[in-house]
């Protein structure tokens, strides 16, 4: 589990990073977490490699650790390799002190980058991560626990959450990422479908993991991700609400799913196949502005 949530984190920092750099003179990233401070470790080093696009920038990165006091000494081993324009600061304490550490950094303003793992949604804790021009969070926590109302209650305006499921039946922990940037979730789907942590599973596959969609079904990870859920979520969404467009269900794909939007593509086109929808015009490249219609049931046309 930890494994793939560290992967997730590498992922969209790799994507986040670049972009970043390219809006402003200076960006924060902010690490708040307990435990194994391997996640820290991965993040600088991926921010060591973009060492050559740092000059000239200030990227402030701020790790909010109940690790020890070994954490700093095992950090500083990576920090030693980061350019004089990567400024790391370790500081004590739970996610909670995030707010007063974030504001602290002067991090309001330029673009920030905020991983909260195992915090609780607290809403002064994820206002002060909105505080980021833009702003970006990922955010792990129990199973239980929706994070998608708190996040779209904080001012982001587009989230996704998906829960993972160890397969050996240890505690499941849900993740989500509240971003304003279209390609920014769009990157944290395709790190969901790559992060598998499969070069840390053992050989008795204990720290293999599924995902467990938003609209209730279990997905394996291994390999592209199987149309039949999204196939029936995207004509429940069609049956509830009516005909949308092609963009419309590639949004609702993104956005309440735990499939890309690219995936809504291959699951339209078996609904099409089998019959399921129709499609105006009925010809022509499947585009975003084709408007889909749900057929509807033998029984419910009978009775109309």
């Amino acid at each position: 589990m930890d494994a793939v949530l560290r992967e997730l984190l590498v992922r969209q920092l790799d994507h986040w990073l670049p972009g970043a750099l390219h809006r402003s003179r200076r960006a924060t990233l902010a690490l708040s977490y307990a435990g194994d401070p391997g996640t820290a470790e991965a993040a600088l080093r991926v921010v060591a490699g973009f060492a050559d696009r740092l000059r000239g920038r200030r990227l402030t990165v701020l790790v909010l650790t109940g690790g020890g006091p070994e954490v700093p000494a095992r950090l500083g081993a990576v920090e030693a390799t980061l350019p004089a324009d990567v400024a790391v600061h370790v500081v004590p304490g739970d996610p909670a002190r995030l707010p007063v550490v974030l504001k602290a950094a002067g991090a309001a303003g330029a673009p920030l980058l905020t991983l909260v793992d195992g915090g609780a949604p607290d809403p002064a804790l994820l206002a002060a991560t909105t505080t980021g021009r833009p702003a970006e969070v990922l955010l792990t926590t129990a199973a239980t626990v929706a994070l998608r109302p708190a996040l779209t209650a904080a001012g982001f305006p587009l989230v996704a959450e998906v829960e993972l499921v160890p397969v050996d039946g240890s505690p499941a922990r849900r993740v989500a990422f509240g971003t304003g940037l279209d390609k920014s979730l769009e990157a944290f789907k395709d790190a969901l479908w790559a992060a598998d942590g499969s070069g840390d599973v053992p050989a008795d596959g204990s720290g293999a993991i599924r995902y467990r969609d938003p609209a209730g079904g279990l997905l394996d990870v291994a390999g592209p991700p199987a149309a039949g859920p999204l196939r029936d979520e995207l004509l429940a969404e069609l049956t509830r609400h009516g005909p949308r467009t092609v963009t419309e269900l590639r949004r609702h794909a993104l956005t309440a799913t735990a499939y890309r939007a690219g995936d809504a593509g291959r699951a339209l086109t078996e609904l099409l196949d089998t019959g399921a929808v129709t499609r105006d015009p009925e010809h022509g490249r499947l585009g975003g502005d084709v408007l889909i219609s749900a057929v509807p049931a033998p029984d419910a046309r009978s009775t109309a």
